[in-house]
């Protein structure tokens, strides 16, 4: 790997590049995973991202500011979205003991159930539109690379 280069006030070349196929990617790679779910009949990507970390929490409960740091969801997306994840029995929200205003966002067992579902179309996903086009090296030499920028 190279060195850290010194902050500039304009990219070089190959950071604007760099950075536009990095966004152009992601764009790409978004739609065709959205497409999968939706064939799938599956609810979107979002919905698999807050229930992914909710799985993982201890007690399978967040704090709705963690979700939000967790998944880089905007504040006002995310209340919208655990509003549509609670009417639809995914979660629940549960009043935060140490703080009356707060509240746990809490994963229900159908939550559970529905992320290992959407699992079964994500991860062959992934594999197709990611891992197909990329060896193991490269993929690891990606996912270092990136890890550097965030």
């Amino acid at each position: 790997m190279g060195t850290k280069k010194t902050e500039r006030s304009e990219p070089t070349e190959a950071a604007t590049l760099a950075w536009i196929g990095l966004m152009r990617a992601q764009q790409r790679l978004l739609s065709a995973i959205e497409k999968d779910f939706k064939e799938a009949a599956l609810p979107p990507l979002a919905w698999y991202d807050v229930l992914w970390e909710l799985v993982k929490a201890d007690g399978g409960r967040l704090r709705p500011f963690e979700i939000e740091a967790r998944t880089l969801l905007a504040q006002y997306n995310l209340s919208r979205l655990i509003d549509r994840l609670e009417r639809e029995g995914l979660v629940q929200r549960e009043a935060f003991d140490e703080d009356a205003r707060g509240c746990w966002v809490v994963v229900t067992e159908k939550g559970r159930d529905t992320r290992k579902r959407m699992w079964q179309t994500y991860a062959p996903s992934i594999a197709r539109h990611v891992g197909a086009r990329l060896s193991e090296g490269e993929a690891r030499e990606l996912a270092t690379l990136l890890s550097r920028l965030g």
